[in-house]
């Protein structure tokens, strides 16, 4: 159930909008950044808020691949695997986490540190191999720079 504030954030958020539909996006970030992922129940919430079905909105949570639909640790690495990355060395860079936090793909961390998600491209594509933590993107990464890179997260 959305609590008075979330529902008065979801509607500040959605008014500018011709019809609340249109902020569907908005009004997933907003509630995923207070409960940190998108539950079945939440994306209920939603839809019912908004005036849509459940599967309306679950089709706009899956579409945007910021949205989670699964709990996720306190960073989300963004690990781009565009051909221009795996070309400069992305395959190396995800070996290197996988082997310093024991994860693959799509998997979060023991101490729920990071998650650990591929992301189709990041836009970066002259500083391949990229990365993005949160909202921070770094590019030219490599095993060795990564190590530096994610002890700015704890």
């Amino acid at each position: 159930m959305l609590s008075d504030i979330e529902r008065l954030e979801i509607e500040k958020a959605v008014k500018h909008y011709p019809d609340k539909q249109a902020g569907a996006i908005d009004a997933l970030l907003l509630l995923q950044r207070r409960r940190g992922w998108i539950s079945d129940e939440s994306l209920l919430d939603i839809a019912q808020f908004l005036g849509m079905t459940r599967e309306d909105v679950d089709g706009v949570a899956t579409f945007y691949n910021r949205i989670f639909r699964q709990p996720v640790g306190r960073h989300v690495l963004f690990l781009c695997d565009s051909i221009s990355c795996w070309i400069m060395g992305c395959e190396q860079v995800r070996n290197q986490l996988s082997s310093r936090y024991g994860v693959e793909m799509g998997q979060t961390t023991g101490d729920d540190r990071f998650t650990i998600l591929p992301i189709a491209c990041l836009g970066h594509c002259e500083r391949a191999p990229a990365i993005m933590i949160d909202d921070d993107v770094y590019g030219n990464v490599t095993p060795d720079k990564i190590e530096r890179i994610v002890e700015k997260y704890k």
